[in-house]
């Protein structure tokens, strides 16, 4: 069998017209002659041969193409490959000058130094570095705190204190004859770009209230008053420490002081639901790690609206919750059962993935039979003694939650065998509904278990009696006077509702409880607040400047339960139609789910434990949004950061990543390089520190090392070691503007339209690009600015064209079919750009110095295509082949496996495989192109619905009828809502209408849930650079041809276009849910993680008051908001939205 040229076999067409021979010398009659009659046998035989060969030849013209396939002759498509491929070559030279811009750093190589990176030592700097910062923030928190204790312990309590303050809704508000409203007195805000360029104001705090907390009760003026004394605190915090973003105190009696001052606005439904007890860091810093089983009553006495008080508790209390607690529920009637059956026995930790889980088994439970308490107590009993003795779960406080409207059996006994006399486990009780009859049996059960009993009678009810809980389980620990310092997991700020921006920023807080130092109140352990301070985390990950890691290299943060604090690859938001949106799970996506390949964990235990070491993985990178993939060798370094529950990770990529490039000049001449106007530098680097004085935050990073050069302003801070290499880069690239500059004043305006850009980027962040074609011509507009973020250096990441051409081999380009996406139509193809590598050897090290390259038009490219095709090695005359043949087709693609050329434009960019199955096919078979399977654990996939049927159309008019029901019961609903009054002073209808509109708004959005996904890529073996072959198509067969475009990543593929493979299904690059089994998923779900606990528990305190445990509300509510509730449960949801 033929061999081609590197070995391996090939197939050629086979001869497929049937001959049949005729004996040498013989003639075969013009005409036939009649054979005479003594030899009819003979003339017999003869016929007979005669119409099996004619048989056989009519037969052979009936057959389809397999009898007549197209012949591609290999020397030809080597030709036009290599053809192409010079071509291609000398252009992209020519334009991006890459062959100067090697030869300038090659001739700076004696006065280069290439340094390999010590990762361990990195990794401590940065974390020292991380360390010093988050230690001014807890000063700032300590000394706020101080002045808090100190101006409560010289407060005294004024039941009719008249008092003034800025209302951060009301400020600024003016009433119809032009006055301010009251508690909305004129308050200065100006933008502020430390501030995310919110209008603040920088002298003064202001008092945030949620819509159900009346702002003149007895209890917030005076705190409001108290904390007065913390004003001139936080502006002496920020004047010391420029850095410090928002400083606040959230108070035990809901209100909320916030610095620097600004205005609140309401939701979309004039509802302020903003409630700092609601939140991670007031939480945490309240009460200590926790473990709770919430048993609720699902008797069917609980039906109707006391179910809805009942489920509303539940989410209220699981929202109360962090990772740092654990949880189970349990219902109840006759008989006990788990809401979850995977969770039966155990306690799963509280993060957002398991809290809402529990929300939506909680909103399907349904009321029937007998409530029977006991049984559903030694369950939870045993849970939590169980989890204790194994060591599991937070080994802090332990707590059981009962939900019910009554308890009449006899349980006391239950409390003497699993509590008496230690009363480890507290316990609270919340009677639902109006009826007393059981008040004493209930507050009898809390009292005698150091827990806290309340009545719930309305949905407005639950906030304010569930959060009497966690004052309580804070007592030891404000007895005590113990003020831990915690740090909250990452999460996106839903308070600074006036700047989207502000509100996708992923933050961390660090926060410290207050307490009342007064005597008299010591044994009830009360605690005023709590007061935090935000830390960006953006701003943190500065620390780890990103020139210092490589082209591939990165750093991230992990919390001790696991959880990604950052990291490059962590997606937090998904798109919602035109709008992104926070995914559910954003702030409990694992270490292991982000780096997956560490299957067995090794990195993440580590880690977790906080300990200072190393670790080396084989990982497959995803690029250009999963379409591409690199192998790659990283090097894990990492450590802790002291006094937090963060650990760090440095990541160095083995080869060219485990070396950092090292030049030097003079300030002069680089000085004046820097000047030219082709010149940028990562704006999101820091090569100064712009955003900490206000004269410095107009500053570009460009034009703050420029003053810090000249000496125009001392007052500059900056990383001189990357100045420096800056300034060396900056040296050397100068002469390419001269080159571009040259190159764009040669060509003629005439000339063919083709090359509009050529660019270059340094591993210093610096990017020069020079145009050949006018402003308004460039094919994509969006490349080298911050609309493209790929295209650029940010924080995260090296350019993608950057990345890309550091894995080439050297003197080769990589090229890529860029795509301009249109919202509302089809996207079309737009650019293709090519970039190289420069490398720098010294002493055997070979470092990544820059990279070069153009971007030019997709219709340039084609044309230099189709003209190399027309090249053959006929000598003379015509070529008998050419891609332009209706017999052929001829593609270009990656090696990826993406069309960058065909002849139907709606094939570019889109994957070989969905464009011609059976030839991605075969070349998968035959090795050519491996599929490599990727893993995104951060997906959100569509929820199967189950609401819809065949009968849907045949009620169409009953649907648009119950459209207007809907509506109008909707707008009544509402409108009791708003006129409700409360039978106290203060509204909590608004409170009840928050409820109605997030719990239906939640049903109605409910069209993506985070999943697992796999897809596959495909990558090129470079090993193979041409192959040829048949693919049986059926009737028909098709013949193919590769082969290896030279000095880039490009193939070209001629195959036979008469031969019909439609058979062969597509191959696509969509990307499928994992779905695991009921066993699976179960033991997914119950699995424990290993995780490192806080290092303090506060429990007891043996002068703790166990009598304060709660009375009987005295809330009474209106009949319309009363019936509301009950309207909204008996309903079908349908009918509600």
């Amino acid at each position: 069998m033929p061999q081609d040229v590197d070995g391996s076999k090939c197939i050629h067409s086979r001869a497929s017209v049937l001959s049949f021979p005729i004996p040498s010398g013989s003639t075969m009659p013009r005409y036939p002659t009649l054979p005479s009659s003594h030899n009819w046998p003979a003339v017999w035989t003869f016929l007979r041969k005669m119409s099996i060969i004619l048989w056989l030849l009519l037969l052979d013209n009936s057959l389809p193409a397999v009898r007549g396939q197209t012949t591609i002759p290999l020397e030809t498509v080597k030709l036009w490959a290599d053809t192409f491929g010079r071509n291609l070559y000398n252009t992209v030279t020519r334009y991006s000058g890459s062959l100067l811009l090697q030869k300038k750093y090659k001739d700076a190589e004696p006065s280069l130094k290439i340094k390999e990176v010590d990762g361990l030592e990195l990794v401590k700097k940065f974390s020292e570095d991380m360390e010093t910062m988050l230690r001014r923030k807890v000063e700032a928190v300590k000394s706020l705190v101080e002045a808090a204790e100190e101006a409560d312990l010289n407060h005294e309590f004024n039941a009719s204190l008249v008092f003034n303050y800025y209302n951060s809704v009301l400020i600024n508000e003016k009433d119809e004859k032009g006055n301010y409203v009251e508690l909305g007195a004129e308050f200065l805000l100006e933008s502020d770009a430390h501030f995310s360029n919110q209008r603040v104001n920088i002298s003064l705090s202001s008092i945030q209230l949620p819509t159900n907390v009346y702002n003149k009760d007895p209890d917030i003026l005076n705190g409001v008053y108290m904390s007065e004394a913390l004003n001139p605190v936080f502006v002496e915090n920020f004047q010391r420490d420029p850095t410090l973003t928002w400083q606040y105190f959230g108070s035990s009696t809901g209100f909320f002081r916030i610095y620097p001052g600004i205005k609140w606005k309401p939701d979309e439904n004039g509802v302020i639901a903003f409630d700092c007890r609601n939140r991670g860091w007031y939480i945490q810093a309240a009460t200590s790690p926790k473990d709770i089983v919430i048993l609720v009553d699902m008797s069917g006495s609980m039906k109707g609206l006391r179910m809805a008080i009942a489920k509303h508790t539940i989410t209220t209390i699981l929202d109360t919750l962090g990772e740092n607690d654990f949880v189970n529920i349990i219902a109840y009637n006759d008989y006990v059962h788990y809401i979850e059956p995977c969770f039966r026995g155990i306690l799963v930790q509280a993060d957002r993935d398991n809290r809402e889980h529990f929300k939506q088994l909680v909103d399907e439970l349904m009321v029937k039979g007998v409530g029977v308490v006991s049984p559903a107590l030694i369950e939870a009993f045993q849970i939590l003694n169980q989890f204790q003795e194994s060591r599991q779960g937070s080994l802090c406080n332990q707590v059981i939650m009962l939900i019910t409207d009554g308890a009449v059996e006899d349980y006391e006994p239950v409390f003497e065998k699993y509590n008496w006399p230690d009363r480890k486990v507290r316990v609270f009780t919340y009677l639902i509904g109006r009826e007393v009859t059981f008040a004493d049996r209930m507050k009898w059960i809390a009292c005698n278990n150091k827990g806290y009993y309340t009545q719930i009678s309305t949905l407005a009810d639950a906030q304010e009696n569930v959060m009497e809980y966690l004052h309580v389980l804070s007592r030891p620990m404000v007895i005590n006077h113990d003020h831990d310092i915690i740090w909250t997991e990452a999460y996106m700020d839903s308070r600074l509702f006036t700047s989207e921006a502000q509100s996708l920023m992923l933050l961390t807080t660090v926060a410290m409880p207050v307490f009342s130092k007064k005597n008299e109140t010591r044994s009830h352990g009360i605690l005023l607040g709590v007061v935090g301070s935000d830390v960006t985390l953006r701003e943190l990950m500065k620390l780890a400047p990103r020139y210092k890691l490589g082209v591939h290299g990165y750093a991230f943060l992990n919390t001790n339960n696991g959880y990604i604090l950052s990291h490059p690859d962590l997606r937090p938001l998904y798109r919602d139609g035109k709008k992104l949106r926070p995914k559910p799970n954003y702030n409990s996506v694992d270490l292991s789910e982000v780096e997956w390949e560490d299957q067995a964990e090794v990195l993440r235990t580590a880690m977790i434990n906080g300990e200072t070491g190393s670790h080396s993985m084989d990982v497959k990178v995803p690029l250009d949004k999963g379409k591409r993939v690199l192998f790659l060798t990283n090097d894990y370094f990492f450590t802790d950061i002291s006094d937090t529950p963060f650990s760090l990770g440095v990541v160095l990529t083995r080869g060219h990543g485990e070396y950092i490039l090292l030049g030097n000049t003079s300030v002069e001449e680089g000085l004046h390089d820097l000047l030219h106007p082709d010149l940028t530098l990562a704006s999101d680097w820091i090569y100064c520190i712009t955003d900490i004085d206000p004269d410095h935050r107009k500053l570009s990073q460009l034009e703050a090392v420029v003053r810090f050069l000249t000496g125009m302003d001392p007052g500059l801070e900056c990383d001189e070691e990357l100045v420096r290499e800056v300034l060396f880069d900056a040296v050397v690239t100068a002469p390419m503007e001269a080159y571009w500059t040259a190159l764009a004043l040669n060509t003629s305006e005439a000339s063919e339209p083709g090359v509009d850009v050529a660019f270059l980027g340094t591993r210093a962040g610096l990017l020069r690009r020079s145009l050949f074609v006018g402003s308004e011509k460039i094919s994509d507009r969006k490349f080298l600015t911050p609309e493209d973020e790929a295209s650029i250096f940010t924080m995260d990441h090296f350019p993608l064209w950057y990345r890309q051409a550091s894995e080439q081999p050297p003197g080769s380009f990589v090229f890529n079919l860029r795509w301009e996406e249109a919202p509302d139509g089809p996207s079309k193809p737009v650019a293709v750009r090519a970039s190289t590598a420069v490398a720098v050897t010294v002493d055997g090290k070979a470092a990544i110095a820059a990279a070069v390259g153009i971007q030019m038009q997709v219709d340039y490219l084609q044309r230099q295509f189709w003209a190399a095709t027309k090249q053959c090695d006929t000598g003379e005359g015509p070529c008998l082949e050419s891609c332009e043949d209706t017999d052929l087709d001829c593609f270009v693609i990656d090696n990826n496996g993406f069309v960058l050329i065909s002849e139907r434009p709606q094939e570019m960019g889109r994957l070989l495989g969905e464009v011609d199955g059976a030839l991605m096919t075969q070349l998968l078979s035959m090795g050519v192109f491996s599929r490599v399977t990727m893993y995104d654990f951060q997906a959100m996939c569509k929820a199967l619905d189950h609401h819809h049927s065949a009968a849907q159309a045949l009620v169409s008019s009953l649907s648009a009828s119950l459209m207007v029901v809907r509506w109008l019961l909707h707008e009544f609903l509402l409108f009791l809502l708003q006129w409700s009054a409360w039978g106290s002073w203060y509204d909590k209808g608004s409170e009840a209408k928050a409820v109605f509109h997030h719990s239906h708004k939640h049903k109605k959005q409910d069209l993506l849930h985070p999943c697992d996904t796999e897809y596959p890529v495909f990558v090129h073996q470079t090993a193979i650079q041409e192959a040829n072959g048949i693919i049986e198509c059926g009737a028909c067969q098709k013949t193919f041809v590769m082969q290896q475009i030279p000095s880039s990543n490009l193939l070209l593929l001629v195959t036979d276009r008469t031969c019909d493979c439609s058979t062969y299904s597509p191959i696509l690059q969509e990307a499928t849910e994992v779905k695991y089994n009921a066993s699976v998923k179960c033991n997914r779900m119950r699995s424990q993680k290993p995780r490192r606990r806080p290092g303090s528990c506060h429990a007891f305190h043996p002068e703790e008051n166990a009598q304060d445990c709660g009375g009987a509300s005295d809330t009474v509510a209106s009949l319309p908001l009363l019936l509301f509730p009950l309207w909204a449960w008996l309903l079908p949801p349908q009918l509600l939205w």
